[in-house]
Parts: C-alpha cells; structure tokens; sequence
C-alpha cells in the first residue's frame, strides 16, 4: 500500500515476533502444528506487549493448516474481523501474508493482525512417495523428465545461469559456509554448534547437479508468529516497533512457473524496461533504493537462487552476483550482509517467514550477528512460482 494515501496513525508496525524451537524434520511429531502456531503467537504477543485476545485478524500462506477458527478458540481471540491466506505452496507467500496484514491494518479492516507459518513433517520424504505430490500440482507434467523434487526442477534454471554468468560451485560455497558460520552465533539454529568448511561443502554429495547438499535447505519442524498493528497503538506499547515501507507480491510473466517456466530465472536486471517488476514496485512504494539497504535477508532454498535474488533486486548487476558473493560483501562486515540467522540453509526452513523475524530483530538491534546501524532491510521469499513476494522494512 502506497504510505502517502494511508494516514500517519494507521501506517503498519511489527511489535511483536515469537518463534518456537526450531528442530529437524519429524523430530516435534508428538506436536501438532496448531500447538506450535500458537506458541509461536503467544510469544509474539509477550514480545510485543499484546494481549492475544486483541487480535483481530490473522493472515498466513502455503495452506497452513491451523484454521481461523481454531486460533480464534485456542487464542481466545474476542472479535475475527480479517483472515487471509496466500495461494501456492512453498515460501513464496511469506512476504505476500505480511503484505495481507499491512493491507488489513492501513485500510482499517483490523487493529492487530497475527502472521504466522507453522509446519510440522513426518519423517519421510516430502516428495518421491506415492499420493506425495499435493504441493506440486503440475507434477504431471514435471514427471517424465523427472523433475521429482524441488532440487531436480530447479537444477536446469540454475545450470542455465551458471553457463551465462561464468558461476561455479565456489561462488556457491560462499553462501553456504558464510550462512553456516552465522549460525554458529545463533543459538536457535538447527545446525547451532555444526560447523561446515569448505572441504566438508566440496565432498557432499550432489542431489541434483549442480546443487550439492549444503546448497539446500533443511527440512525443519518449527512455528514462527509476526505481529502487526497501527502506529497509532504501538505507541503504546512497550516494544521497539519496526515500520513495513512496503510488502509486495507479483510474478513477472513466463518467469513464475518454476520448472514449467522458460528458464529465464533470474528476471532481467532491475531498473530493464522488462525488468522484475516486483522489486521496482516494491521500491517505489518504499521510497528507497537498493542502495539504501543496510542488509537483506534473501530466501535461500538453493544457493544459487539468492545469487538470482541478488540481481533481482539490484543488489548488483545482471551477472555480477558471483563476484560480489566472492569478494565477501555478503559476510559480517561487508556492503551487503546476507542471512544473519543463517537462513533457511542453517537456521530452519519455516518457508521464510523465520527471514521476517531476523529482520525485526536486526532493525531492533538484537541479532546475534548484528549489522551495526542497520536502518532499512530487504526481505524475500522463494523464488519459482507466483506470486512471489518482498518487504521492506525500516526503523
């Protein structure tokens, strides 16, 4: 929503993020992911000073299955007067259910919105077995080229660009050991205490070429609440507000489809005339520029990918994402910080919206790998199907 046509007391805040133990797959199976959800959201609201029965709208994505009106009892939530949830499966509706919150709190739909994933797996594969394919409906047609799983339909998008751009798995290695080592300093992290070199990266095994284990994310049990409201009522409470410049959704044409799309990933540059629309709208509506950013934290559920995402959203130009990684902008201390949590390759894959936290938390300066005087954040979610989404957030 364009911040100039909302009036000043109703613009978004983040008061409040609550997260549960992160773990592995299938180790919380004894908890269903409507308890998690609202641990999760209890959290959020002691963060922010809320009282859970104050909120009155909830908003989440990838067909999370903790339903309004089972929050609603559970919360004891007095007065639902908002729900939404974003289309598609996977991460790339967790900027998108911010975006649902935004609009429901600047348009007066609802005072207090509650953004939540909550994701509980068994431990089988989530794809490969029989009736396994819920969250791909085009597997139909993926199948015959056996493009079976998420690594395997993105690995040809990803060998395409590495051809174009002269990308090797070294410039993917950087991402890897540079998000493994900011989880050694975050102790909610699944691999907290699992340090990775470059050897042990280079030895793993390949699961679909050209991506090697560590280039893929984890597969991880957890819940994660955000919790926005009015600038108008967060000034009464007790928490650091964060401001939401912008939250966006959008695909740009043949290039959302994931493995049926043309392979065209990343979007042409940003600023091209047919370039990722998403991002210069999320900007516009900002008022910033890439340039303006302090840190991002950028959806990695394949290293390649946030290379994409770098040029994507003008972080450096179309082809130049290999070099920039390689020169170390994207470690503690460089132009561009990437994933301070350690992201959804070392944190915990709880479809991004773990991403939306680490950015509150840095923007209030209580990250474990804290950017020092960090304004104005870039959040992503997944590249590959749309809509995919953005935010920008600021102090």
């Amino acid at each position: 929503m364009n911040l100039s046509r909302v009036a000043p007391e109703r613009r978004a805040m983040i008061v409040g993020i609550g997260e549960t133990r992160y773990t592995k797959r299938g180790q919380q199976a004894d908890r269903g992911e409507w308890a998690l959800a609202c641990e999760a959201t209890v959290k959020a609201c002691r963060d922010a000073g809320v009282d859970p029965r104050r909120i009155e709208g909830l908003a989440s994505f990838s067909g999370d299955s903790s339903l309004p009106w089972l929050m609603q009892h559970a919360l004891g939530i007095q007065r639902l007067r908002f729900a939404s949830m974003v289309w598609g499966g996977g991460g790339s509706g967790s900027c998108g259910a911010l975006a649902h919150a935004v609009a429901a709190v600047e348009s007066g739909q609802a005072d207090t919105v509650l953004v939540f994933r909550s994701i509980v797996q068994r431990t089988d594969s989530r794809y490969g077995a029989a009736g396994g394919f819920s969250e791909v409906p085009q597997i139909d047609l993926l199948a015959p080229f056996g493009m079976l799983t998420p690594a395997s339909m993105f690995a040809p998008i990803a060998m395409r660009y590495m051809h174009e751009h002269g990308i090797h798995h070294a410039h993917f290695a950087e991402l890897a050991l540079t998000f493994r080592e900011n989880a050694q300093r975050n102790p909610r992290a699944v691999t907290h205490g699992q340090p990775l070199s470059l050897a042990q990266y280079m030895a793993s095994r390949m699961i679909a070429a050209p991506f090697r284990l560590y280039d893929c994310c984890q597969e991880s049990d957890g819940a994660c609440a955000i919790l926005v409201t009015t600038t108008e009522r967060a000034r009464d409470l007790p928490c650091k507000p964060v401001r939401v410049l912008s939250a966006q959704q959008g695909g740009d044409a043949g290039w959302g489809s994931g493995g049926m799309g043309t392979h065209t990933m990343p979007a042409a540059e940003y600023g091209a005339g047919n370039g990722h629309q998403l991002a210069r709208d999320l900007y516009a509506d900002a008022g910033i520029t890439a340039s303006d950013l302090d840190f991002a934290q950028l959806y990695d559920h394949f290293s390649p990918l946030v290379l994409m995402a770098l040029e994507n959203f003008g972080i450096c130009g179309r082809g130049e994402a290999g070099d920039f990684v390689a020169s170390g902008q994207i470690r503690p201390g460089g132009a561009m910080p990437l994933n301070t949590s350690g992201g959804l390759l070392s944190e915990a894959y709880i479809h991004g919206l773990n991403l939306v936290a680490e950015a509150v938390r840095q923007l209030r300066g209580e990250a474990t790998t804290q950017v020092a005087n960090a304004k104005v954040g870039l959040v992503t979610a997944g590249i590959g199907s749309t809509p995919t989404s953005a935010a920008v957030l600021a102090l």
